[in-house]
This record gives structure tokens, C-alpha cells and sequence, in this order.
């Protein structure tokens, strides 16, 4: 979450409100003018304080035309109705909200067997704020069960996680929080995500497991995960480590199942210890809901489990947030019956159609040169061309900016901070058509763009990377 300081200046700027607003007396709402930081110090009518903040709120970019987030913007009503529903439910009251429990229950179940897990049944897992939450969780098992197998040796020893410099900063905070070591796989030439022989090769006795990633946020592709395991079970033959794998799949758990049936990449793998997902990016359902899997209950130390009462007997949960709506874990089931298999694989190729598509249109308008083509996650990546010198991808972010569209631009992290790139996440809702407006508008950028003497250098007015 973002941290913000209070005002400096409390009560000196007050919101202006339109007389109009005024239920019966007009005029009186033209002596009422709230302050911004502080609390107002009488109550306003419902629908004043509706408008005022309905009306700042338009000031936000429109959230359909943002190509920099990966997190759904368009569901059905039906699914926003349900929602509304369930604001009021807290998530964990389980013996209240019993019904919701098994919405959660069932979900779990759903992706256990999307993920193929050998036993559906032995698989536990919970649903999350988000895959940030999920991914913390999963690092929390990873450590903890890595202490109990050296007992002997911890806490003098230090733990460490591998994963490549791509993943999302979730991973730098589990990091950061729970005193563990990263050891980062950098990117390499057209390589822009982990390498299983370089992961493989800063693996130690210290090592509490690896990262791969089903979908890099940077450009888009999947992380090989079945290479990844193969060399850590050759490396457990020559040291005898074994050393467990969790798959980030934020994103592409919830594409690949669908899309890209043959690709192995998860609990058919005998490494792969658990997986995260997102319901709010791929999952289609609105934000915040996230999912954790373990394969079974040896992956999950029992001690990280806390327990409470439901209907008179025990609920497991697993969590760091406490309090939450059921809405979106209703939301997730309701998009789970809506569109059942055949649904999500018509949703996702259609979104990676339309990414594939334009990453060629863009391609080919000659100014562009594609790192990604949409072809896994329906997201691509792509940088000037060599010969274009007059502007940079920061420009085009700015330009693009003042046509309602939310371009990220930015440039890759160490080993490759030479490359900055424009990234476009397709979802559900960018239609062919909205495909093409852009298109019309990045053409039409251009056209000032090629006048430019150089690169404006103006990167804090460009749309910056957003996970």
C-alpha cells in the first residue's frame, strides 16, 4: 500500500459545493464548504457527500483504457450485484457466514484440480487478498519448513530464496520482512527471466526454495518451470538438496490451464511444493482475491496454521490480513459456475488473440522492434527501433497519456538497464475494436513524435511500470 502524510497546512483548502446539491434549500449548500484534511465539522446529506467525492473521482484515468494493470476491469452487472451482496460479510467469520466458507472450500477444490494436483483431496489451501498476500504465505511455509529440516544449524544460518531479478516486488518484500537472503538470477542478453541452470547453481543447504514464474511481469512470458525442476533434481542427485519449488502464477495460472494444456508447469511436477494465482488479474474476477495451494500438508508446517471455532468444530485459516469482505470470494465462485472450462478458454484465447494482433500491428508500423508477442501471457513488450532517434519510449508514454491510454514505460533492471520498453496487458473487456482506437492513437502520436529533435527526456510525465 502507498504510506501518506497528513496535510501541513489542516483546514486551509475547503471543497467547493454546487448549491444544486442542496436537497430543498439550495442556498444553503453555498455556505457549506467542508474542509479536504480534517473531518467537517456537521454532517452533510447523503447525496451531497456522494457528489463531492463522486465528482473528484473522475479526475482518475478510466480504468478500461489502462494497459498498464494486469487486475480486471469489467465484469458482469450480475457479478457486481452479487458482490454489493456480500460487502457486509466478513471472510472470516466462518461460523456466521458458513455459506461463504463453502463458496472459499470449493474454489480451492476448483483449482486443485485445474492444477492438477495428483490428490485433490489432500491439497490445502485459502483465498488471499491477492497473489502478494498469497506469494508472502508461501514464502512463510517455504522458511518455515526449511527451519524444522535444520533445526540444527538455524537461526545462526541464514536462509535464502532463489528467484530471477523479474519477479514482482512481493518477493523483495517477503525478503526484506522475513530476514531471508534473495539470490536473484539476472537477465542476459534476450533473456529476461530465470534461467534454471544459473537458479540451480546459487542453490545451497541454506536455499528454502525456488521461485519460477508463470508469466514475468516485465514482458509477458512463462518461466520454464519444468526445466527449473529438472535441474533441481539433478542437483539433488549430485548434493543430495532438495530443494522445493513455488510457482508464481499470478498471471498465468489461471491462462496457461486453459491455453497451454501440454505445458507442465504444476503440481504434476513432483517439486512444485505450491502455487498462487490471482482471481483479480486472469481469474476475471475484480479486486481484491488471491489464492495459495500447497500440494499437501507436508508442504504447509501445521504450526503456521492458526484454528477457530466453526459450527462447533475446527476451521483451519492461513492468513496475514484478518477482517475482509466475502464479496470476492463469491464473485470468484459465481465466474467459476458462470464460465465453467469452455468459458475461460474462449475468454483467454479471445484476450490473446487481440494481444497478438496488435503486438503485429505495432510491429508493424516500422518504428517498434517486439521483445514479446502475446503469444503466452496476452501481454508484449516492446522497444524503439534502432534507427528511431527523435524520441524514446518514455515520450510515447506521454504522448499516449493525453489520449486516455495508460502506457507503462520503463527500463529492465540490472544486466539489461540499457533496454526500456512499452508494455500492453491485454484483458477481458480490450476488444479488437478497442485494439485498433489505439492502434489509430499510437499511429497519430507518432506523427508529432518523428518531428521531435531528440528524446524530450521527460520521464516523470511517462506512465511508470506497475506489476
Amino acid at each position: 500500500m502507498a504510506l501518506h502524510r497528513g496535510s501541513r497546512k489542516h483546514g486551509e483548502r475547503h471543497i467547493s459545493v454546487n448549491p444544486f446539491f442542496g436537497d430543498a434549500d439550495p442556498v444553503s449548500g453555498m455556505t457549506e464548504a467542508p474542509p479536504t484534511h480534517r473531518m467537517p465539522d456537521a454532517p452533510l446529506a447523503p447525496a451531497t457527500a456522494y457528489q463531492v467525492v463522486h465528482d473528484e473521482l473522475m479526475l482518475d484515468g478510466n480504468a478500461r483504457l489502462n494497459l498498464a494493470t494486469f487486475v480486471t476491469t469489467w465484469m458482469e452487472p450480475q457479478a457486481g450485484v452479487l458482490m454489493a451482496e456480500c460487502l457486509d460479510k466478513n471472510m472470516i467469520d466462518k461460523d456466521e457466514y458458513p455459506r461463504t466458507a463453502e463458496l472459499e472450500r470449493r474454489c480451492v477444490a476448483i483449482l486443485a484440480d485445474l492444477w492438477n494436483a495428483p490428490d485433490p483431496s489432500a491439497v490445502v489451501g485459502c483465498s488471499t487478498t491477492g497473489s502478494s498476500e498469497a506469494c508472502m504465505l508461501a514464502g512463510m511455509a517455504l522458511k518455515r519448513r526449511w527451519s524444522k529440516r535444520n533445526a540444527d544449524r538455524y537461526p545462526g544460518a541464514r536462509p535464502n530464496l532463489v528467484m530471477g531479478v523479474n519477479v514482482q516486488v512481493c518477493w523483495d518484500k517477503f525478503c526484506d520482512f522475513w530476514e531471508v537472503e534473495p539470490r536473484l538470477v539476472p537477465m542476459e542478453g534476450d533473456r529476461f527471466h530465470l534461467d534454471p541452470r544459473a537458479a540451480a547453481e546459487l542453490c545451497d543447504e541454506n536455499t528454502i526454495g525456488v521461485v519460477g514464474v508463470l508469466g514475468s511481469t516485465f514482458d509477458g512470458s512463462y518461466e520454464p518451470i519444468a526445466d527449473l525442476c529438472a535441474e533441481l533434481d539433478a542437483l539433488q542427485d549430485r548434493t543430495g538438496l532438495d530443494i522445493p519449488v513455488h510457482v508464481d502464477g499470478a498471471s498465468g495460472a489461471m491462462v496457461a490451464p486453459f491455453l497451454d494444456e501440454d505445458l507442465v508447469w504444476d503440481f504434476r511436477l513432483p517439486r512444485v511444493a505450491s502455487i498462487n494465482t490471482s482471481g483479480h488479474k486472469y481469474g476475471l474476477v475484480y479486486p481484491g482475491v488471491g489464492w495459495a495451494l500447497w500440494r499437501d500438508t507436508e508442504a504447509l508446517p501445521e504450526e503456521l496454521v492458526f484454528r477457530v471455532n466453526y459450527l462447533g468444530g475446527d476451521m483451519p485459516t492461513f492468513a496475514l490480513n484478518f477482517s475482509r469482505p466475502g464479496a470476492q470470494v463469491a464473485a470468484q465462485y459465481y465466474t467459476f459456475l458462470r464460465l465453467g472450462r469452455e468459458g475461460y478458454r474462449a475468454v483467454q484465447r479471445s484476450t490473446r488473440n487481440v494481444a497478438t494482433y496488435l503486438a503485429g500491428k505495432i510491429e508493424a508500423l516500422g518504428d517498434f522492434r517486439l521483445l514479446t508477442r502475446g503469444d503466452q501471457l496476452p501481454v508484449f513488450a516492446f522497444t524503439t527501433a534502432d534507427h528511431v532517434t527523435a524520441y524514446d519510449v518514455f515520450d510515447v508514454s506521454r504522448r499516449l497519456r493525453e489520449y486516455g491510454w495508460l502506457v507503462p514505460a520503463y527500463t529492465f533492471p540490472p544486466d539489461r538497464e540499457d533496454l526500456s520498453v512499452l508494455r500492453v496487458v491485454c484483458r477481458n473487456g480490450f476488444s479488437h475494436d478497442l485494439a485498433d482506437l489505439f492502434l489509430a492513437d499510437l499511429t497519430r502520436a507518432m506523427t508529432g513524435l518523428r518531428r521531435q529533435e531528440g528524446p524530450t527526456g521527460d520521464r516523470e510525465a511517462a506512465t511508470g511500470f506497475h506489476h
